[in-house]
């Protein structure tokens, strides 16, 4: 394949979104969190091998996007170079134009010896680049670096093309989803957490029409959400009603979440909600900063979406409504249900080693050699956490920041975006938290994964998913918002599944069957 016909392939699909690439939607705030689920003494302690006194640092060029206003200062690049013995050339570009950069990059032959994609979706545009040879594949050389054969065999497989392994990945927790809500509404009412969807419908019904804020007006409103039907509240109730996560295996072969009768039922129950007025009717047309403002203000008392939003939720809530209280719950199911919550597949961004940058396997395994010191915990903390006392400190074990986030952010995020693994598989500390309603987050998020319900095509291709996926997906999400709308029935919605069909869907069921079937 030409780079020039890569390049209009890419540019084409610019647009594309990958369902679980809004890592977009969550790269926000979330992206700041550690896995909660680390043993900060998993990983060695130290590089498992000390470069000697007199070896020549090696010299490394790293492309990654920029997360954050500005491109940050060398305070936190002087110290990897120490430990790692390198000389390293940050090329930071801003997020929201990356991938017009990447595309560019890899037609004229430019991209560095280290390459990170924007998400999931932009590695899904490049896996035709990736078949025909322009990255190394790596996974024959992990296992001869101690650290980096420690990645999750699992996650790793989300990321093979065709079998093998061309990517490191950057890790993150399999399922954040779940609730956060009112206390103090929910205990001025007599209210408990709710434990079913008949529950959590007659609490959004009581935060409407209960005065739940005890103000004696008719001026609050029980769930309030957004124009996203993943990282929104749709996709985490499709898991309490049992939808697939995007796609489920039906009479042997793998179908969308959309065909399966719980997603009608999600459908039939958001319908509910809304029409009934216990969430705000516009959330088709309404904005995540709007939706989080309605919580923040005091308004709204039901949020669903990561548990980790959870900090800076409250503290914005609290400058309102200083009594607020909050708290985060998981494990709602529909009546006689059995709990579980949709998954990524545990991680949001990957790095490739291009063969126009690397041109030796020895340079690529010197290259490989300054990722696995990135994997101990020294170097791992360095890079997420910046330096100790500094920008945290260790409190019973774990990173507590220090309170100028301004300086951290400058310093610190845009690194902190770029490291591989988990705390887990690193040893890199996990977060302080003071807030209950936040420390109940991270243990529910470590009891979502043992359920987590996965997506069987996350290691699966299909042409024509990646062709045409975002234009055949709006025809869904249009139908869906029409369907909790009034706008259109059953009937109508079938009609819609037709049309995905014909214009391709049907297509693209058969590769995701042919190649899961391949798989077993």
């Amino acid at each position: 394949m030409r780079k020039k016909s890569m390049l209009l392939v890419l540019s084409a699909m610019l647009a594309f979104v990958l369902v679980l690439s809004a890592c977009s939607d969550q790269s926000g705030s979330n992206n700041n969190q550690p896995s909660p689920s680390a043993d900060s003494g998993s990983a060695s302690e130290k590089p498992s091998e000390a470069p000697p006194a007199n070896e020549e640092p090696t010299e490394i060029t790293i492309m990654l996007p920029l997360n954050i206003a500005e491109t940050p200062p060398d305070t936190i690049k002087t110290e990897l170079e120490k430990l790692t013995n390198t000389k390293l050339t940050y090329q930071f570009f801003p997020a929201d134009t990356y991938e017009e950069k990447l595309n560019a990059s890899f037609a004229t032959g430019s991209l560095p010896q280290v390459t990170y994609l924007k998400n999931q979706a932009t590695f899904i545009k490049f896996k035709e680049a990736i078949r025909d040879g322009q990255f190394w594949e790596i996974g024959p050389y992990l296992s001869e670096f101690e650290n980096l054969g420690k990645l999750k065999e699992s996650i790793l497989n989300n990321t093979k093309v065709d079998g093998k392994i061309y990517s490191l990945y950057i890790g993150r927790p399999l399922a954040r989803q779940g609730l956060i809500y009112r206390k103090d509404w929910a205990d001025n009412l007599g209210l408990s957490a709710p434990q079913t969807t008949e529950d959590l419908f007659a609490m959004a019904k009581a935060f409407t029409e209960d005065d739940p804020d005890k103000d004696g007006q008719d001026n609050t409103v029980g769930l309030t959400d957004r124009n996203d039907l993943i990282y929104g509240a749709f996709k985490t109730l499709s898991s309490a009603f049992g939808t697939p996560n995007n796609w489920g295996e039906k009479d042997g072969q793998l179908l969308p979440e959309f065909m399966f009768p719980e997603y009608i039922e999600t459908m039939d129950y958001m319908k509910r909600l809304r029409d009934a007025g216990y969430m705000n009717k516009d959330f088709a047309a309404t904005s995540k900063t709007d939706q989080v403002n309605m919580f923040q203000s005091g308004e709204a008392g039901l949020y669903i979406g990561s548990m980790q939003d959870v900090n800076s939720l409250y503290n914005n809530l609290v400058k309102n409504v200083p009594t607020a209280e909050v708290a985060t719950h998981n494990k709602i199911t529909k009546p006689g249900g059995e709990f579980g919550i949709w998954a990524i597949p545990g991680y949001n961004n990957v790095v490739l080693f291009p063969k126009s940058a690397i041109k030796t396997e020895d340079e690529l395994k010197k290259v490989l050699a300054f990722f696995d010191k990135m994997m101990t915990p020294e170097v791992a903390n360095l890079m997420y956490w910046g330096i100790e006392g500094t920008h945290y400190t260790v409190v019973d074990g774990k990173a507590k920041e220090m309170d100028d986030k301004d300086k951290i952010e400058r310093e610190v995020k845009g690194f902190k975006d770029s490291v591989i693994g988990e705390p887990e598989t690193n040893g890199q500390y996990t977060g302080y938290h003071e807030l209950q309603a936040r420390i109940d987050a991270e243990k529910f998020i470590i009891e979502n994964e043992p359920v987590a319900i996965h997506d069987p095509t996350a290691p699966l291709d299909s042409a024509t998913y990646t062709e045409k996926g975002q234009e055949l997906q709006k025809i869904i999400t249009d139908a869906t918002y029409q369907y909790i709308y009034g706008d259109i029935d059953k009937a109508g919605f079938e009609k819609a599944i037709e049309d995905w069909k014909s214009r391709g869907g049907q297509k693209i069921i058969d590769e995701y069957t042919a190649a899961y079937k391949a798989n077993q």
